[in-house]
């Protein structure tokens, strides 16, 4: 009897080995299973973040490539601000009246230059704002005075008193002008 007990003993304690084995395989399947999980979430969230780098790498390229795109359209924009003065400088003298036939023959050769100059800037895309007679726009004219005259339309530009001009689709300088604003509904002209 006592050889029963031992091989029961023994049995049993198979059976207990065998149980705490098949624990144990359990338990290290569900902690791999959990490494993987959380190293396939790692994976996951490390190529999102590559993903999000690349593309913020592909917008930050595309941007630098416009400014220089638009660097290199406008960089004569200082050049041709500083030239606008001595243009009009030539252009009021070239305009100036005269009863002396001899200067108005030189006149004559210095407009030819005159509009030769301009249609260089233009070409270059230096134009002069139409100011003269059109509605005021903020955005291109800039008022100096203002006159009441209920002949002529509301916000019109009556007077320029310096040209504006625009290199190409910016604002080189904007133009100074008298507009008129009268109002109604005060009973005054103001």
């Amino acid at each position: 009897m006592a050889d029963k007990e031992k091989d029961t003993v023994i049995v049993d304690e198979t059976e207990h080995v065998d149980v705490d084995s098949k624990e144990s395989k359990k338990e290290k399947k569900t902690k791999q299973q959990q490494r993987i999980e959380s190293l396939e979430a790692e994976v996951k969230e490390l190529n999102d973040k590559y993903l999000r780098t690349l593309a913020e790498t592909e917008n930050f390229k595309k941007r630098i490539q416009a400014e220089k795109v638009l660097d290199r359209k406008y960089a004569a924009s200082n050049f041709a601000t500083e030239l606008l003065v001595p243009y009009e400088q030539f252009s009021k003298i070239v305009d100036f009246p005269s009863d002396n036939e001899l200067l108005n023959n030189f006149l004559i050769g210095f407009k030819m230059i005159r509009d030769q100059f301009k249609s260089v800037l233009e070409n270059e895309g230096v134009v002069e704002i139409k100011a003269l007679g059109e509605f005021f726009d903020a955005k291109v004219h800039h008022a100096i005075e203002k006159e009441s005259n209920k002949d002529k339309p509301n916000g019109t530009v009556l007077e320029v008193l310096q040209n504006g001009y625009l290199f190409k689709d910016r604002i080189l300088r904007p133009a100074m002008v008298k507009i008129n604003e009268w109002s109604e509904d005060n009973g005054e002209d103001k």
